[in-house]
């Protein structure tokens, strides 16, 4: 009984934000019932990184544990008054169609409303549902690239790198999450659903609070530097440098300390606050000369115990064998019909009275189409009509 148990999702949204806003709310007992079309929602047959999985690529399985899959079509009389008629009993509906494509649906906000006004109805896109931009494509690369982020970081006179995860995507999808759930504290205090709209290009924005207030209010130009520092507005040394057998990330350390450290006396006199800003090409050069001269490890056992602000450079194999992840339990695994033992990101809130669990991994299409019809008070006979015609899928059990 997750803190969400007795709330129900419509998800109609596909590939990686609105799958993994409606995912958070699985994993805290919300009954999430994914409507998907016959053939499966398009992540199903999109795998990132070529990991096809067994009968669930690894992309869908990652983003769509602990929900229900009903396959309808909505494009047939009956798919959408199907649907329709599971909105009279459902607390949030969540879509990412393209601008227009609910209405042409028959399932915008104004039509949903009327039939439930107690409804949270999220709308995700990619730069908001009008506007000169409202028909670009929402892709996280390309929302990246427009969001000013990567023009933060790196050297002059290299291109600008993209994040190393799919960022837009996560960002927007925990937007709309903590949308969802505001709008249903408001409903819970006055009765009044509402509709809550997300667009991932003021999703990647906005974060940027201290950055975009920094050039708009205290008017300093967002410059990269010669060497590749790691953003433009933090002060030197900052960034991942080479070591001797791998590379380390140094932040915002004191000079002078580290200067003694790294036997570099250039840095005895320098300010912190003034200095480091002056020189920021020289210190970040100096430093990466000085740590070619040892490992990771060893400048780890140096910098560490004189609180300089330093880390590893981790791969994937590093990350889940850490031992701080290890004791976050930071990973879950379960056992999948199909996949086997999965193994993967698990739950970052943790409840003490209401732990999030995986009570069932990513559905197969259609899985739970009879469970679900049922449920709602469709009749044997009615079901047994549903698939026949096509409306529905259910998935070989």
């Amino acid at each position: 009984m997750g803190i969400l148990s007795g709330i129900r999702v419509l998800d109609c949204s596909i590939a990686m934000a609105g799958p993994f806003a409606a995912q958070r709310m699985g994993d805290m007992g919300a009954d999430v019932i994914k409507v998907e079309p016959t053939t499966g929602e398009w992540q199903r047959h999109a795998p990132a990184g070529g990991a096809s999985g067994n009968e669930i690529n690894v992309s869908f399985l990652s983003l769509n544990r602990n929900k229900r899959s009903l396959a309808v079509d909505l494009k047939l009389p009956e798919g959408k008054a199907l649907l329709l008629d599971l909105v009279k009993s459902a607390d949030v509906f969540l879509q990412n169609y393209r601008p227009g494509v609910a209405a042409r649906l028959g399932v915008d906000y104004e039509t949903l409303s009327a039939i439930n006004p107690k409804l949270i109805y999220v709308s995700m896109s990619g730069y908001g549902e009008d506007g000169p931009y409202k028909n670009y494509p929402g892709q996280d690369l390309l929302l990246q690239s427009m969001s000013g982020a990567m023009m933060s970081a790196g050297s002059k006179d290299t291109p600008p790198s993209p994040a190393g995860q799919y960022l837009v995507d996560a960002i927007t999808a925990y937007t709309a999450f903590e949308g969802a759930l505001a709008a249903l504290f408001h409903r819970e205090r006055t009765g009044e659903g509402q509709k809550v709209e997300v667009n991932m290009l003021d999703a990647i924005t906005t974060i940027q609070m201290q950055e975009l207030s920094v050039f708009t209010v205290g008017k300093k130009p967002q410059t990269r530097s010669v060497e590749p520092h790691a953003h433009s507005y933090i002060r030197a040394p900052y960034g991942v440098f080479k070591t001797k057998d791998s590379y380390i990330t140094i932040a915002m350390a004191n000079l002078k300390k580290l200067g003694e450290l790294i036997n570099e006396p250039f840095f005895a006199d320098l300010e912190d606050q003034t200095d480091s800003w002056t020189y920021r090409d020289e210190i970040y050069a100096m430093t990466r000369i000085k740590l070619e001269e040892r490992t990771t490890q060893e400048w780890l056992d140096l910098f560490r115990p004189v609180d300089i602000w330093c880390g590893p450079v981790y791969g994937y194999e590093d990350v889940v064998n850490d031992p701080q992840i290890k004791h976050n339990g930071t990973f879950v695994e379960y056992d999948h019909p199909t996949e086997g033992r999965v193994k993967t990101p698990g739950f970052p809130i943790k409840f003490s009275k209401t732990p999030s669990t995986v009570d069932r991994g990513a559905p197969r299409v259609g899985e739970h189409t009879r469970e679900i019809l049922s449920a709602a008070g469709k009749s044997d006979a009615e079901i047994e009509a549903l698939l026949a015609s096509g409306a529905v899928k259910q998935a070989n059990v």
